[in-house]
């Protein structure tokens, strides 16, 4: 399925259910998105539940036959692919009556693209020859978003056959995914996030698709989520000796994010993008050299021009202003837009409760949490029903989680074999030491807290698609984790995807009255939240501790100065706005210069 990029935005990967199937409800109207492929299990329930929806025959693929994973995978993708291509068919065919899909499909576009403006050229003409002409050609445009996958690359786990034999890396998690991708019919991309895996970036070369073919083209492409410039040159040149091409970086914001939160030493996302921006060209130039010389080494074809190399951004977004001044001014190829998309039931999978809390919430339900047993701060929702169940199990003297799926098992402080620190097991563990250590109150319950902040991220960000399609429960458990950036507390509501569509490209606006400050001073004073905690009272600090956070703070100052200078081109905002602006970046200037770091 050749795919054109016709929107300036994306729907990134949110949890493991909550985009699980995003294409099947987004694709056919050219919007591009991300599907989840760590949980085989949920998965394969899905290929179940769309193989009923769509009288497709249901042949399961069961966890003790050989390869599951990846076979899962393999036909849940070639099942999507097959429906978006029925789906996207049937769209061209319809009549360009008013409420049809293919009128959603071309209102839904920005108003910049050409396509749209033959559109409404199409609907300014009269009944007749050249007006059904122009519908034709209209209906050959007619392109679907891109199924993309994504794989977290260190959650990767070993496993083990039905007799407790390590089975070989290939069977790992990551690498067992990406096979799954590999070998499915889809022509799209995988995005690869969560930090470097060697031997997963190493397994890639193994698969024709990543490579060019006969024409110069990829049919399958590798996006890499970075932080910044310096990752994606380190890892771009990775890949580039190994002859694969990255042909996007996918800058997130570390953290005004949904998710995982993967801060910086204090970087803030305008200076990222402005050395993407300054030095895209050069980027680009070192990492094909390296490729067309490995390539050339393996014998391989090669490309016939220096292939593009997109970047894009993502994470805190909330304005048509923002989104077009991103683009433009860093010459971006274009913009997620992820937690904002829970609330659009066309997009995404939100069950009702979880839905209402979201479409309710006040500023103070989002929070960084330590959630997360990766040990990486995890953005959270206090009003989600597993953080109430997570603080019922506290209250019954019974801390931490039943574990089924152990993806994210990777503790051996206790055990032999890895275990989960979100675990009843592990908790019941480090919970006995610590009682041991016969430490003063308030740092028993300080470390206390540590430890059962830990929750099950495996089963609770995969419940709501069952809950909300009616899909049995796993293990039944029905609590359900949701993980919005901050960003969504300024969206309220229940959303269409016409509305939110339309207020990305300007059309209309549906944020709350909450006041919102411009997208790079939030992340800033996240940044000087995080910074906070890091030099709090109590906590000892080494010295090259110490040297680290004052690189942090000066990384922040030297970005509140290059928005000070960046303020005024701010173009379609107000002068209010941009004084405003500057007022709040001078008092986070305050706050910071008075903010000490104790030596050890």
């Amino acid at each position: 399925m050749n795919i054109q990029r016709l929107h300036s935005f994306h729907i990134p990967v949110l949890g493991l259910a909550y985009s699980i199937d995003t294409p099947v409800k987004v694709a056919r109207f050219g919007i591009s998105s991300v599907i989840s492929i760590m949980d085989d299990q949920l998965i394969e329930d899905m290929r179940k539940f769309y193989c009923n929806e769509t009288s497709t025959h249901y042949i399961e693929i069961r966890k003790n036959s050989t390869d599951h994973r990846a076979r899962r995978i393999t036909e849940y993708l070639n099942l999507v692919n097959t429906i978006v291509t029925r789906q996207v068919e049937t769209l061209r065919n319809e009549p360009f009556d008013t409420g049809s899909e293919i009128v959603k499909y071309f209102e839904l576009l920005p108003e910049s693209s050409p396509v749209k403006k033959q559109y409404y050229s199409m609907q300014a003409l009269p009944a007749g020859v050249e007006k059904l002409q122009m519908q034709i050609e209209l209906r050959s445009n007619i392109a679907p978003g891109a199924i993309d996958v994504n794989i977290m690359s260190k959650v990767d786990k070993t496993n083990f056959d039905e007799s407790g034999n390590e089975l070989p890396a290939e069977y790992s998690d990551a690498l067992a995914a990406f096979r799954g991708y590999a070998q499915s019919h889809l022509q799209s991309s995988v995005v690869l996030s969560a930090g470097y895996n060697p031997r997963l970036y190493a397994y890639a070369e193994q698969f024709p698709d990543f490579y060019p073919d006969e024409h110069g083209n990829l049919k399958k492409k590798i996006i890499l989520k970075v932080s910044d410039f310096r990752s994606a040159l380190v890892q771009g040149k990775i890949f580039a000796k190994k002859g694969l091409w990255i042909s996007e970086f996918r800058i997130e914001s570390g953290l005004n994010c949904g998710g995982h939160a993967f801060a910086t030493e204090g970087l803030l996302l305008g200076p990222i993008l402005g050395e993407f921006k300054d030095k895209k060209v050069e980027l680009s130039a070192e990492l094909f050299a390296l490729c067309h010389a490995a390539l050339s080494d393996k014998d391989k074809n090669l490309f016939g021009v220096e292939p593009a190399v997109k970047i894009t951004v993502q994470g805190g977004i909330g304005t048509a202003n923002e989104d077009e001044f991103l683009i433009k001014h860093y010459e971006l190829d274009g913009t997620g837009w992820g937690s904002p998309f829970l609330l659009v039931p066309e997009a995404t999978n939100v069950d009702e409760d979880t839905l209402n809390a979201l479409a309710a919430a006040k500023q103070e339900d989002y929070y960084l949490s330590d959630a997360s047993p990766l040990g990486i701060p995890f953005n959270n929702f206090r009003k989600s029903t597993s953080e109430k169940q997570r603080l019922e199990r506290i209250e019954k003297g019974r801390p931490g989680s039943p574990c089924h799926k152990k993806f994210l098992a990777s503790d051996t402080e206790f055990t032999d074999e890895p275990i989960c620190t979100a675990s009843r097991k592990y908790q019941h563990l480090k919970i006995n030491q610590l009682k041991n250590m016969a430490l003063p109150e308030e740092m028993f319950n300080i470390e206390y807290k540590r430890i059962t902040d830990k929750d099950c991220l495996c089963e609770g960000l995969g419940t709501t698609v069952r809950l909300k399609d009616g899909i049995p429960l796993s293990h039944k458990l029905s609590a359900v984790t949701i993980c919005p950036g901050p960003n969504l507390a300024y969206f309220s509501g229940v959303f269409s995807l016409k509305e939110m569509t339309d207020h990305i490209y300007g059309r209309i606006n549906i944020l709350n009255t909450l006041y919102r400050p411009n997208m790079f001073v939030n992340e800033l004073h996240l940044y000087i939240d995080h910074f906070k905690k890091k030099i709090a009272v109590g906590i000892e600090l080494s010295s090259k501790q110490v040297k680290s956070l004052n690189i942090f703070k000066t990384n922040l100052f030297e970005g509140i100065n290059y928005y000070k200078r960046l303020a005024s081109d701010l173009k379609k905002e107000t002068d209010q706005y941009i004084s405003v602006m500057k007022e709040e970046l001078d008092n986070a200037a305050n706050v910071l210069a008075s903010l000490n770091i104790q030596h050890a």
